[in-house]
C-alpha cells in the first residue's frame, strides 16, 4: 500500500502544478514562482508520506548536501546538451538568428524546475526505489525507464523513437540515483538539460511546443541527427551521450556497493523495506 499512497501524494501535486503552470504560462513571473512553489511542494509532500507510510526520515531528499549535488547535476545536464547542441551546429543544423527572450526563459526555468522535480520524485524516488528492493537495481531500471518513456507518448510530437530515446534518458537519471542514493543529482540533471534545451538554446522538448528561450535559433536537418518535432533530445547524439552518461553512473554505483542484486522470491519475505543509506 506504501508505493499507491506514495504515488497518489505525488501525482496529485504534479496534476496540480502541471494545471497552474499550463494557465500561467503567458506570464513568466508567475509560471516561475509556480514552477518553484511546485518543486518545494513536491519534496516536502514526498517526505512526509514517506514518513507516514514506511516509519523512516526521507534520506534520498535530506538537506545536506543538496545543494551541491543540485549543482553539479544542473552543471552536468547544461553541459551534455550542449555536447548535443555542438554536434549538431558543426554541419549547420543547429543555427543561431540572434537573441531570443529573457522573459521567455525566466518562465521556462519554472516550467523545467516544477517538470524535473516531480518527474524524478515520482519516478526514481517512488517507483524505482521501490521496485529496486523488490527486484534489484537491473530490473527496476530496465522497467521504471520504460515507464518513463512510454509516458512521454502523450507529448503531441511524440513516437516509438522519441520513447526509446527517452526511456534511455530514464535509464541515465536511475542510474544517477543508485550511484548517490539521493534524489538531488538526478533532480540537477533533468533540471540541467531540460532548461538547456529550451530555456537556453531554444529547442524543442520532447515534442512539447516549448516556447522560445535566451536564443533565437532553428534546428534543420535529418531527423535521426536533429531529431526532428520531438527536438534533439530524439538525436542519435543524445543517444550515444545518455547511454555513456548511464555506463558511468552504473559503474560508479557498483563501486560504492549501491547496486541491489536480484532476489529471489524466497529472499524477499522479510527484507527491509528500505535500502541501507
Amino acid at each position: 500500500m506504501r508505493l499507491v499512497w506514495q504515488l497518489l501524494a505525488v501525482v496529485a501535486v504534479m496534476l496540480i502544478g502541471g494545471s497552474v503552470g499550463t494557465g500561467l504560462r503567458d506570464n513568466p513571473w508567475l509560471a516561475l514562482a509556480s514552477g518553484i512553489a511546485t518543486a518545494v511542494l513536491t519534496v516536502l509532500v514526498y517526505g512526509w508520506v514517506v514518513r507516514r507510510t514506511e516509519r523512516r526520515t526521507s534520506t534520498e531528499v535530506a538537506l545536506e548536501g543538496a545543494g551541491a549535488a543540485t549543482g553539479r547535476g544542473v552543471l552536468t545536464g547544461v553541459a551534455m546538451f550542449g555536447a548535443v547542441i555542438a554536434n549538431l551546429a558543426f554541419p549547420g543544423y543547429y543555427e543561431i538568428h540572434g537573441i531570443g527572450t529573457v522573459t521567455g526563459a525566466v518562465g521556462l526555468f519554472g516550467l523545467m524546475a516544477g517538470a524535473s522535480v516531480t518527474e524524478e520524485v515520482l519516478y526514481r524516488g517512488v517507483l524505482f526505489r521501490i521496485i529496486e528492493e523488490r527486484t534489484g537495481t537491473v530490473i527496476s531500471l530496465a522497467v521504471t525507464s520504460v515507464l518513463f518513456g512510454l509516458s512521454h507518448l502523450l507529448n503531441p510530437h511524440a513516437g516509438l523513437w522519441g520513447a526509446v530515446t527517452i526511456a534511455i534518458a530514464g535509464a541515465m537519471l536511475g542510474a544517477a540515483y543508485a550511484a548517490t542514493r539521493t534524489l538531488w543529482l538526478p533532480i540537477g540533471l533533468h533540471f540541467g538539460w531540460n532548461f538547456a534545451a529550451a530555456g537556453i538554446f531554444s529547442t524543442e522538448v520532447s515534442g512539447n511546443n516549448t516556447p522560445q528561450g535566451l536564443l533565437d535559433a532553428s534546428v534543420s536537418g535529418p531527423a535521426v541527427i536533429t531529431g526532428g518535432d520531438f527536438g534533439p533530445e530524439g538525436s542519435l547524439y543524445t543517444v550515444l551521450f545518455t547511454a555513456l552518461a548511464t555506463a558511468v553512473f552504473l559503474w560508479l554505483a557498483r563501486r560504492r556497493g549501491h547496486l541491489v542484486p536480484r532476489r529471489r522470491p524466497a529472499e524477499r519475505v522479510g527484507a527491509a523495506p528500505t535500502m541501507p543509506r
